[in-house]
Protein backbone atom coordinates (compact mmCIF):
# COMPACT_ATOMS: atom_id res chain seq x y z
CA UNK A 1 0.00 0.00 0.00
CA UNK A 2 1.31 3.19 -0.92
CA UNK A 3 0.51 6.39 1.06
CA UNK A 4 -1.11 8.50 -1.41
CA UNK A 5 -1.83 11.83 -0.12
CA UNK A 6 -5.04 13.56 -2.92
CA UNK A 7 -4.43 17.03 -2.56
CA UNK A 8 -6.88 19.82 -4.20
CA UNK A 9 -5.46 22.01 -6.09
CA UNK A 10 -7.16 24.72 -4.94
CA UNK A 11 -6.82 25.14 -0.80
CA UNK A 12 -10.18 25.71 0.90
CA UNK A 13 -9.94 28.91 1.71
CA UNK A 14 -9.53 30.43 -2.02
CA UNK A 15 -12.71 28.02 -2.87
CA UNK A 16 -14.50 30.40 0.25
CA UNK A 17 -13.47 33.40 -1.00
CA UNK A 18 -14.42 32.48 -4.48
CA UNK A 19 -17.80 31.48 -3.30
CA UNK A 20 -18.58 34.45 -1.35
CA UNK A 21 -17.60 36.75 -4.25
CA UNK A 22 -20.14 34.56 -6.52
CA UNK A 23 -22.72 35.03 -3.93
CA UNK A 24 -22.09 38.78 -3.53
CA UNK A 25 -22.17 39.52 -7.16
CA UNK A 26 -25.55 37.31 -6.98
CA UNK A 27 -27.23 39.38 -4.43
CA UNK A 28 -26.34 42.25 -6.36
CA UNK A 29 -27.59 41.43 -9.56
CA UNK A 30 -31.28 40.11 -7.24
CA UNK A 31 -30.80 43.73 -6.27
CA UNK A 32 -30.76 45.02 -9.72
CA UNK A 33 -33.49 42.97 -10.78
CA UNK A 34 -36.14 43.99 -8.21
CA UNK A 35 -35.21 47.31 -8.30
CA UNK A 36 -36.56 47.35 -12.10
CA UNK A 37 -39.33 45.17 -11.83
CA UNK A 38 -40.34 48.02 -8.72
CA UNK A 39 -39.84 50.73 -11.27
CA UNK A 40 -41.66 49.16 -14.42
CA UNK A 41 -44.65 48.48 -11.48
CA UNK A 42 -44.62 52.39 -10.45
CA UNK A 43 -44.49 53.28 -14.35
CA UNK A 44 -47.19 51.14 -15.39
CA UNK A 45 -49.33 52.33 -12.65
CA UNK A 46 -48.70 56.28 -13.17
CA UNK A 47 -49.55 55.02 -16.83
CA UNK A 48 -53.04 54.02 -15.79
CA UNK A 49 -53.37 56.34 -13.79
CA UNK A 50 -53.29 59.07 -16.55
CA UNK A 51 -55.17 56.96 -18.68
CA UNK A 52 -58.07 56.85 -16.44
CA UNK A 53 -57.62 60.41 -16.18
CA UNK A 54 -58.19 60.82 -19.50
CA UNK A 55 -61.18 58.36 -19.45
CA UNK A 56 -62.65 60.98 -17.06
CA UNK A 57 -62.62 63.89 -18.85
CA UNK A 58 -63.58 62.39 -21.93
CA UNK A 59 -66.66 61.31 -19.95
CA UNK A 60 -66.97 64.67 -18.32
CA UNK A 61 -67.44 65.98 -22.10
CA UNK A 62 -69.59 63.15 -23.24
CA UNK A 63 -72.25 63.92 -20.23
CA UNK A 64 -72.08 67.69 -20.74
CA UNK A 65 -72.44 66.76 -24.79
CA UNK A 66 -75.57 64.90 -23.91
CA UNK A 67 -77.19 67.72 -21.13
CA UNK A 68 -76.86 69.84 -24.07
CA UNK A 69 -78.28 67.81 -26.36
CA UNK A 70 -81.35 66.63 -24.24
CA UNK A 71 -81.65 70.16 -23.00
CA UNK A 72 -81.91 71.83 -26.59
CA UNK A 73 -85.47 72.90 -27.76
CA UNK A 74 -85.55 72.08 -31.37
CA UNK A 75 -88.38 73.97 -32.62
CA UNK A 76 -87.19 77.07 -31.13
CA UNK A 77 -83.55 76.14 -33.14
CA UNK A 78 -86.20 75.99 -36.29
CA UNK A 79 -86.61 71.89 -36.75
CA UNK A 80 -90.19 71.20 -37.14
CA UNK A 81 -92.03 67.62 -35.88
CA UNK A 82 -92.10 65.48 -38.71
CA UNK A 83 -95.66 64.29 -39.93
CA UNK A 84 -95.29 60.63 -40.30
CA UNK A 85 -93.27 57.93 -38.77
CA UNK A 86 -91.62 55.15 -40.18
CA UNK A 87 -90.28 51.89 -39.13
CA UNK A 88 -87.50 49.55 -40.04
CA UNK A 89 -88.48 46.19 -40.90
CA UNK A 90 -87.19 43.46 -38.24
CA UNK A 91 -85.87 41.13 -40.35
CA UNK A 92 -82.84 43.48 -42.91
CA UNK A 93 -81.81 41.88 -45.42
CA UNK A 94 -77.85 41.86 -45.79
CA UNK A 95 -75.40 40.15 -48.19
CA UNK A 96 -73.79 37.86 -45.53
CA UNK A 97 -77.28 35.56 -45.99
Amino acid sequence: MSNVIHRFPYSLTSLSIGLVAVLAVAYIGLIAVVMSYAALTIEFSQSVRNDETAVAALESHYLASMTQITKTDYVTAGYTTPNTKVFVPAKSVTALR
